[in-house]
C-alpha cells in the first residue's frame, strides 16, 4: 500500500510506502498507554457469563462469548450461537472487569 499527501499528488511527487508497523497517534501532551500487553486474568460481569473469568492478551475493548444453540435438524450442517458482548468496564478497581452489553446483537 502506497501513501501520498494531497499536496505530493499536485506537484507529481511519487507515493511512498506505508511504514511497516502501522502509525499510533496520540493527542497532543497525552501520555503513551501503560496498559499490561501480556495476558491477565478479567471477570466477566452479568449477563449469561457472570461470574466467568477469562485470559486477554492487550486489554481489548470488547470481549465476544457464544453459546451453541440447538437446531431442528442437525442434518443440515447449518450450526447456530447465541452472541453476548462485554465491554471493558473504566475504574480504578485493580482488576480487569468486562461488563455485560444487553443493548448489543
Amino acid at each position: 500500500m502506497l501513501l501520498q499527501s494531497c499536496r505530493e499528488r499536485e506537484r507529481g511527487t511519487p507515493p511512498r510506502p506505508l511504514p511497516a508497523s502501522p502509525a499510533f497517534f496520540l493527542p497532543r501532551g497525552a501520555a503513551m498507554p501503560t496498559e499490561p500487553t501480556g495476558p491477565e486474568t478479567a471477570l466477566l460481569v452479568g449477563g449469561p457469563a457472570d461470574g466467568l473469568r477469562v485470559r486477554v492478551a492487550g486489554r481489548p475493548g470488547v470481549i465476544q462469548v457464544t453459546y451453541p444453540c440447538e437446531v431442528e435438524d442437525p442434518g443440515s450442517g447449518v450450526r447456530a450461537a447465541a452472541l453476548c458482548i462485554y465491554r471493558r468496564e473504566t475504574g480504578d478497581s485493580g482488576e480487569l472487569r468486562y461488563g455485560f452489553d444487553p443493548a448489543s446483537p
